[in-house]
């Protein structure tokens, strides 16, 4: 039985090498260090696979592309050795204490299940990085949590018992590389799980997919596809979150308590 508070961290890269050895770099500079780190080869061509060992992770390869299948076959292997999985992308650079306030969460509330966080984009222009982080990362914690009665869980900044994956991995649409794997994991969390949004937990990833008005667009169109995919399963459910599970069914002001 893996210890309750054994953090194994997951990121899936492909044709990424640059930017997952400055992940690396920043996870190597953690006060908290991961317990192990796990990166998912999703079929690249370039050396990010050697960056990964060189840097002591594990390394597992998903042939099936898309972020999806990449991050399910790393979750199925944490859980079997971690109490806490965390998850990062290839681009994300962790602010030193990011492991360090993850573990003191889990272990102030035996009753949180996921906790996760928003952005700050470290390439981008200032008006697209308030874009990205006010409108579509921060909207999306808003719509989603109207909808589905829970914030987003964001995938580049969060982290869940392995109890919510054992739940969640045969709900999930893990096959489909072309939906959002983070508002899928959401949509797919059990009723009781409890999930927290601290809006202070920011993690510094790049701003690339919002680079142009394009990009953004197509972000979008996907989180169509992905209510689409998982249909009636992201039907609206706000009245079916039991308040004592931790979702926040009152509204704003009990969100920013618990936000604090």
């Amino acid at each position: 039985m893996p210890s309750p508070l054994r953090i194994v961290v997951v990121i899936p890269c492909r044709d990424d090498a640059p930017m997952l050895e400055a992940c690396l770099t920043a996870l190597a500079a953690q006060i908290r260090p991961a317990d192990a780190v796990i990166v998912v080869d999703n079929g690249s061509s370039d050396d990010s696979a050697a960056v990964a060992r060189r840097h002591g992770a594990e390394v597992l390869t998903e042939p099936k592309v898309g972020v999806g299948p990449a991050v399910a076959a790393g979750y199925d292997r944490a859980i079997q050795d971690a109490g806490l999985v965390a998850r990062l992308d290839a681009d994300s650079r962790p602010h030193p204490d990011w492991l360090a306030r993850i573990e003191a969460a889990f272990a102030g509330d035996e009753r949180l299940d996921v906790l996760t966080g928003g952005a700050e984009f470290y390439d981008l222009a200032r008006f697209w990085a308030y874009l990205g982080e006010h409108w579509y990362i921060g909207g999306g914690f808003v719509w989603i949590r109207i909808w589905l009665g829970v914030p987003l869980v964001f995938g580049s900044n969060f982290a869940m018992r392995s109890a919510v994956w054992e739940r969640a991995r045969t709900r999930v649409k893990r096959e489909r590389g072309d939906i959002h794997d983070d508002l899928d994991l959401t949509i797919h969390l059990d009723p009781a799980d409890c999930v927290r949004l601290d809006r202070t937990l920011r993690m510094p990833v790049s701003g690339r997919p919002f680079a142009t008005l394009g990009g953004l667009s197509r972000r979008v169109w996907k989180v169509a596809r992905t209510f689409a995919a998982s249909w009636p399963d992201g039907a609206p459910r706000r009245a079916a979150r039991p308040r004592e599970a931790g979702w926040d069914a009152d509204g704003e002001a009990e969100l920013r308590t618990r936000d604090a």
